[in-house]
Protein backbone atom coordinates (compact mmCIF):
# COMPACT_ATOMS: atom_id res chain seq x y z
CA UNK A 1 0.00 0.00 0.00
CA UNK A 2 1.23 3.48 -0.78
CA UNK A 3 2.42 5.83 1.92
CA UNK A 4 -0.06 8.67 1.73
CA UNK A 5 0.91 12.10 2.94
CA UNK A 6 -1.75 14.42 4.24
CA UNK A 7 -2.45 18.08 4.70
CA UNK A 8 -5.38 19.81 6.36
CA UNK A 9 -7.81 18.98 3.55
CA UNK A 10 -6.28 16.22 1.44
CA UNK A 11 -4.46 12.90 1.33
CA UNK A 12 -2.05 12.54 -1.54
CA UNK A 13 0.76 10.53 -3.06
CA UNK A 14 2.18 12.62 -5.91
CA UNK A 15 5.45 11.58 -7.51
CA UNK A 16 7.25 13.10 -10.49
CA UNK A 17 10.14 11.60 -12.45
CA UNK A 18 12.30 14.48 -13.68
CA UNK A 19 15.34 14.13 -15.94
CA UNK A 20 17.78 16.91 -16.77
CA UNK A 21 20.16 16.39 -19.70
CA UNK A 22 23.26 18.42 -20.52
CA UNK A 23 23.36 20.32 -23.79
CA UNK A 24 24.33 17.97 -26.64
CA UNK A 25 24.64 15.20 -24.00
CA UNK A 26 28.20 16.34 -23.25
CA UNK A 27 29.70 14.32 -20.40
CA UNK A 28 30.68 17.27 -18.22
CA UNK A 29 29.37 16.30 -14.79
CA UNK A 30 32.51 15.27 -12.92
CA UNK A 31 32.65 13.80 -9.43
CA UNK A 32 33.16 17.21 -7.80
CA UNK A 33 30.32 18.78 -9.76
CA UNK A 34 28.07 15.80 -8.96
CA UNK A 35 28.71 16.13 -5.22
CA UNK A 36 27.94 19.86 -5.24
CA UNK A 37 24.89 19.29 -7.45
CA UNK A 38 23.56 16.74 -4.98
CA UNK A 39 23.99 19.19 -2.11
CA UNK A 40 22.15 21.94 -4.02
CA UNK A 41 19.28 19.64 -5.00
CA UNK A 42 18.82 18.42 -1.42
CA UNK A 43 18.89 21.99 -0.10
CA UNK A 44 16.42 23.22 -2.74
CA UNK A 45 14.00 20.35 -2.09
CA UNK A 46 14.08 20.80 1.68
CA UNK A 47 13.29 24.50 1.40
CA UNK A 48 10.14 23.78 -0.66
CA UNK A 49 8.85 20.70 1.21
CA UNK A 50 9.78 18.28 -1.58
CA UNK A 51 11.03 14.78 -0.78
CA UNK A 52 13.61 13.10 -3.00
CA UNK A 53 12.54 9.42 -3.21
CA UNK A 54 15.33 8.34 -5.55
CA UNK A 55 18.00 10.09 -7.53
CA UNK A 56 20.96 9.43 -9.77
CA UNK A 57 23.58 11.77 -11.19
CA UNK A 58 25.45 10.54 -14.27
CA UNK A 59 28.06 12.23 -16.46
CA UNK A 60 25.48 13.69 -18.84
CA UNK A 61 22.12 13.61 -17.02
CA UNK A 62 20.34 13.74 -13.66
CA UNK A 63 17.35 11.56 -12.67
CA UNK A 64 15.08 12.48 -9.75
CA UNK A 65 11.95 10.83 -8.38
CA UNK A 66 10.28 13.52 -6.30
CA UNK A 67 7.31 13.44 -3.95
CA UNK A 68 5.67 16.80 -3.43
CA UNK A 69 2.55 18.46 -2.03
CA UNK A 70 -0.35 19.12 -4.44
CA UNK A 71 0.07 22.91 -4.22
CA UNK A 72 3.24 22.66 -6.34
CA UNK A 73 2.96 22.09 -10.08
CA UNK A 74 5.68 20.21 -11.90
CA UNK A 75 6.65 23.36 -13.82
CA UNK A 76 7.17 25.27 -10.53
CA UNK A 77 9.26 22.42 -9.11
CA UNK A 78 11.54 22.44 -12.14
CA UNK A 79 11.72 26.24 -11.95
CA UNK A 80 12.77 26.07 -8.27
CA UNK A 81 15.39 23.40 -8.95
CA UNK A 82 16.50 24.72 -12.34
CA UNK A 83 19.90 23.37 -13.26
CA UNK A 84 22.24 25.15 -15.62
CA UNK A 85 24.52 22.26 -16.53
CA UNK A 86 26.36 22.45 -19.82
Amino acid sequence: MAEYQHSGHAKYDIKYHIVWITKYRYKIITTEIGIRLKELLIQGCRSRGITIRKGHIDKDHVHLLLSCPPVLSVSKIVQYLNLKVG
